[in-house]
């Protein structure tokens, strides 16, 4: 008996993956110069495999999404996870595409293959990376083991999980990881092989829904070096509902920032001590968490830790409720 077919429903939204430039050179290029169609056409076809369908739904380079353009693409992925689609892929640029890839984590509500796919190299250079991590995720959004695995990113033969992916290469075709987590598995042309499970809670168990939602609290990373202005926290405690510190070592920073930050306890502003290292965990320090408003953001990396809180403060300002959502998420 012949196998049914798998409906694979592809999300383009431009990126370096849909680049065009100068035929054979990588670099000096407009990412989402080419279109769905034209990008399919550069992958090997898998008629026999899947049935393929899509929409445009942005054509920018990935500085340029939004959180307004997150919400739609969850709540797109909402809607259509309701009809016979089977998974979906979604194209998109490498610079954000770990933040565009948290989001979906915590709001998409389906069981079914979410994978984000893009590439470091324009469709026009010569060994263009982009067809077969294109070829590879839509492989993937049609396996039963990337059932119920949350969102994921398929990137240079590998498999990510949402929460944890990281772009570490500015460079490299081999752009991305999980630092100090490794990778949930590989691919070998269309197979899958997993061998690690993302255990943080994503899609179908996550309290987040932004059906109704059109915008997020407004939350500011700030940057933490030597001698840097505490003045920083009082300007963005004018205008942001919470703060993630990018500090040094374990979530650290200066005596005098420390004072500023209690002095936004009263203001019921939630400060997340989040790292510029990029490895190992942020906990509980009670010397640097002085006040009640100080939250570890553990291993998330700041751009993900103000999604989480972002999101966090659609349900509330308590900073132990907070903290206890940093914990599940």
């Amino acid at each position: 008996m012949e196998e049914k077919k798998k409906k694979i429903y592809i999300l383009a939204t431009g990126g370096t993956i849909a680049g065009r430039g100068q035929q054979g050179k990588t670099a000096v290029y407009k990412a989402g110069g080419l279109n769905l169609e034209e990008l399919l056409s550069t992958i090997p076809k898998l008629h026999d495999q899947v049935e393929m369908d899509g929409e445009q739904m942005l054509s920018v380079d990935s500085n340029n999404v939004t959180v307004k353009d997150w919400i739609q693409m969850a709540n797109r992925i909402n809607e259509l996870s309701k009809t016979d689609i089977d998974g979906f892929v979604i194209t998109h640029g490498t610079d954000t595409m770990d933040e565009t890839a948290y989001f979906l984590n915590l709001t998409v509500k389906t069981e079914k293959p979410v994978i984000i796919t893009g590439a470091m190299r324009p469709a026009t250079a010569a060994s263009a990376d982009g067809p077969l991590n294109l070829y590879q995720a839509i492989s993937l959004a049609a396996s039963n083991e990337a059932w119920g695995q949350g969102v994921l990113v398929c990137f240079c033969d590998s498999i990510y999980s949402g929460r944890d992916v990281q772009k570490v290469n500015t460079f490299k075709t081999d752009a991305f990881n999980e630092k100090d987590l490794a990778c949930l598995g590989y691919m070998r042309d269309e197979y899958c092989y997993f061998y690690n499970k993302s255990l943080a809670v994503h899609t179908v168990r996550s309290m987040f829904d932004v059906t109704q939602v059109k915008e997020l609290p407004r939350v500011d990373i700030l940057y933490f070096c030597v001698d840097a202005d505490p003045d920083l926290l009082r300007f963005s405690a004018q205008r942001a509902k919470g703060i993630v510190i990018c500090g040094t070592g374990s979530g650290d920073y200066s005596e005098a920032w420390m004072k500023e930050i209690a002095k936004l306890e009263e203001k019921r502003i939630p400060v997340v001590r989040a790292s510029r290292i990029g490895s190992g965990v942020i906990t509980e320090n009670k010397y640097f968490e002085q006040s009640q408003n100080c939250i570890p953001a553990y291993t998330l990396p700041p751009q993900k830790a103000r999604i989480l809180l972002s999101l966090a403060l659609l349900y509330t300002n308590q900073f132990e409720e907070i903290k206890k959502i940093f914990q599940r998420y």
